[in-house]
């Protein structure tokens, strides 16, 4: 049996970079500069409480494999999570935890894919195709499509018998229909995933 435990993540202004910059500034402007410090206050003591959850399931860290939304296939995947934790990025600061623990990090996303839809936000961001929120909306949910058919492979491919998967992983995000009949999934906090199926 292989077992895959699906953990939702909230990026922090370090995961993101610089595309966060942009939406950091249109909620400020909004809500005020004192509703974005509480913001990323949350978004810290999710972490906190992700961290310790996972600390409490005592695995077998020689068997477990990491699997991250926005991770590249490409070789360099450990030297991209060690960049991303030097500026502060609380999810990769708990993989590099994790992987001093045993745990072997995967690349997880078609590059391709990921620069595609950099690109698209960034369009967005930008103003572009201003009157095409419907298009926009279509290709948004393909892109994501074709990264959860991506993910899913990735996760058949490589999680062997008897392992145990950590997929961090956004809750826009719909893997677990792609994923073979024998991968076992669990969700660290399962309330969340119930909740987003009902606003579904």
């Amino acid at each position: 049996m292989r077992i895959l435990i699906v953990i939702p993540i909230i990026h922090t202004e370090q995961d993101m970079g610089s595309m966060l910059e942009r939406i950091k500034l249109e909620y400020v402007a909004q809500y005020g500069h004192e509703k974005w410090t509480e913001h990323l206050k949350s978004i810290d003591e999710v972490w906190s409480g992700i961290r310790r959850m996972i600390a409490a399931l005592d695995l077998p860290y020689a068997s477990v494999r990491l699997y991250q939304d926005g991770l590249p296939v490409c070789g360099k995947e450990a030297d991209i999570v060690k960049e991303v934790t030097a500026r502060g990025g609380r999810n990769h600061q708990l993989l590099v935890e994790l992987m001093a623990q045993g745990a072997r990090l995967m690349g997880t996303e078609d590059p391709d894919l990921l620069l595609q839809e950099y690109q698209f936000h960034q369009d967005a961001l930008g103003g572009g195709e201003q009157g095409h929120e419907n298009h926009r909306e279509d290709q948004s949910r393909k892109l994501l499509s074709e990264r959860d058919r991506f993910i899913a492979a990735r996760i058949n491919a490589t999680l062997s018998a008897g392992e145990i998967g950590l997929l961090f992983v956004g809750l826009a995000h719909s893997v677990e229909p792609l994923l073979d009949s024998d991968i076992l999934t669990r969700h660290l906090l399962p309330s969340l995933r119930e909740n987003q199926a009902k606003a579904q």
